[in-house]
């Protein structure tokens, strides 16, 4: 049974009865594939990759997803930014998202870490004055001063990650999404990343994270969700999940 937490205000995040489907290779491949989408059924060679799937997400909520890999952690989140669209079921986002999920994507190789900074902050709605604004402290906190105005694909995968990050966590969308992005950088980068959540968070903003990692969900999460062969089969606090978790991985 999946235990509830009752909130009195509206949810930011409103998941209901949400299922995605996928072909094995690819995703709806084909115009028969894509009317698939209206039965109920599935075809050989489909899956589900998350199923009746329901929850909300109240404003100033930290909320982490666990789960072994492969479970539709990710996929939970990609819908949640819109990348995904579900194949069944109601979801409904009702403020900006600051996604930190595939965190290096959306760069252009050939652009300088300069024009890539403010293409994709530009992107992600942020104005040109207070791109100027924000772009020395991005650049400090990524801690590539040196190589602003080199091409981004001759950085290594590390100070991309840095990057990205620095840029993603300086928008004002109320809602973080983050996959595992605590993991990147070296032990120093990690302690900035971590001072810049707890900001965050601080400062009021929903935090949705899926991880691994046990110690960073303690730390800045205070409700869990448990994904399990694409199902959500515990909503609680987060010690309470993650005991659970722990117990059948046992």
């Amino acid at each position: 049974m999946i235990e509830s937490i009752a909130q009195s205000t509206s949810p930011v995040i409103s998941v209901d009865g949400v299922g995605v489907r996928f072909s094995k290779g690819s995703r709806h491949r084909s115009l028969r594939d894509a009317m698939l989408r209206r039965t109920n059924g599935l075809a050989s060679g489909q899956f589900w990759g998350l199923r009746n799937v329901s929850f909300d997400v109240y404003p100033g909520e930290c909320v982490g997803v666990v789960g072994a890999n492969g479970q539709g952690k990710s996929t939970l989140l990609k819908l949640i930014a819109g990348v995904l669209l579900p194949d069944e079921g109601q979801l409904s986002v009702t403020a900006g998202v600051a996604p930190l999920i595939e965190i290096t994507g959306g760069f252009v190789g050939d652009l300088t870490v300069r024009d890539n900074i403010q293409l994709r902050a530009g992107l992600h709605g942020m104005s040109k004055a207070v791109i100027a604004e924000r772009f020395d402290e991005m650049i400090s906190f990524a801690g590539v001063e040196e190589f602003v105005n080199m091409p981004y694909k001759h950085l290594s995968s590390g100070m991309k990650a840095r990057v990205a990050f620095a840029v993603v966590s300086r928008l004002d969308e109320p809602i973080i999404l983050a996959d595992e992005v605590l993991a990147v950088g070296d032990k120093a980068f990690r302690r900035k990343c971590h001072q810049r959540l707890e900001s965050l968070i601080a400062e009021g903003r929903t935090l949705f994270l899926v991880s691994h990692n046990e110690r960073d969900l303690r730390r800045f999460c205070t409700r869990g969700l448990y994904i399990r062969a694409g199902e959500l089969v515990s909503d609680s606090d987060i010690t309470s999940v993650l005991g659970q978790y722990a117990r059948e991985r046992a």
